[in-house]
């Protein structure tokens, strides 16, 4: 019975976060918003690939961030040192973002953003059951974790439409194929954009940043 109740408690919480991501995608629709969720284990370098993507967007676009984190706004700190707005969502224990926590931390941001990108909690297993509302979902991957990652976290691979390997410049030290990588991700979702990157030489950034720039010029095609 304990069983049955914990099932159906996990039901109506997923249920609840559809409805406010659903009215969150309406929101971002509305505004033109291209909103994408970042989601990775911890250390994946989620928040140094945001410090090399941002200064090539916030040129030509109107950019912010929503930090996920379970304590701290340290995260938040080196994003708002870019001078770019960035709000911090520490969720107090909860592995993941939920689409109302999002709501109510985007609700004390400048909406009219061009790109809003979603730094979600460190985690490459509870993340991938929730939609914030996001119009891209990508899950990073970094050479130091190894490159079996993807049969062993399966959802968080088939949940997303782009793949990012980052921390590239350790290739050369690390025992990481980046076909092993991509071949069994490709396998959980064929449909998977897959990016080489390294924050730390700019490697790989360019072809990650026009791939964004595309993807919301596909989506909102009169913005």
């Amino acid at each position: 019975m304990a069983e049955i109740r914990t099932v159906r408690v996990m039901e109506s919480l997923l249920k609840a976060n559809d409805y406010v991501a659903q009215r969150l995608r309406q929101a971002w629709d509305q505004g033109r918003t291209f909103v994408v969720n970042l989601i990775s284990a911890p250390g994946a370098g989620k928040t140094t690939l945001l410090e090399a993507t941002l200064p090539v967007l916030m040129d030509r676009y109107r950019v912010g961030v929503l930090e996920g984190d379970i304590e701290t706004e340290r995260d938040a700190e080196r994003i708002r040192a870019l001078g770019v707005e960035a709000v911090q969502v520490t969720t107090g224990g909860t592995c993941h973002l939920e689409a109302p926590m999002v709501e109510q931390a985007w609700r004390l941001m400048d909406n009219e953003l061009d790109f809003l990108f979603i730094e979600n909690v460190g985690n490459l297993v509870c993340p991938a059951s929730f939609d914030l509302g996001e119009h891209l979902r990508v899950v990073l991957l970094s050479v130091p974790e190894g490159d079996d990652k993807p049969a062993k976290y399966p959802k968080a691979f088939r949940t997303a439409q782009a793949l990012v390997i980052t921390k590239a410049d350790l290739l050369e030290t690390m025992d990481f194929s980046v076909e092993r990588a991509r071949r069994e991700a490709l396998e959980i979702q064929p449909e998977l954009q897959v990016f080489v990157v390294s924050a730390k030489t700019g490697a790989g950034i360019p072809a990650w940043t026009q791939f964004l720039e595309q993807r919301r010029r596909q989506t909102f095609p009169d913005a």
